[in-house]
């Protein structure tokens, strides 16, 4: 049975942003500008990825 992912792409960096946010995306696995992670569905990584959606953006 193959794991359903999607992508994220880091679009925005997240200096001067709230530390919750910071470790979010830290958690996402996100380190760089333009960076894409391919992550598991589930419903904890699309909150993780909901809370810093203005840093995000899912990639096709």
């Amino acid at each position: 049975m193959a794991v359903k992912t999607f992508k994220v792409k880091l679009v925005k960096s997240p200096i001067g942003a709230k530390a919750n946010h910071v470790a979010t995306v830290q958690g996402l696995g996100l380190k760089r500008m333009g960076q894409v992670r391919e992550l598991q569905d589930t419903p904890a990584i699309r909150g993780m990825v909901n809370a810093v959606r203005h840093l995000v953006v899912a990639v096709a």
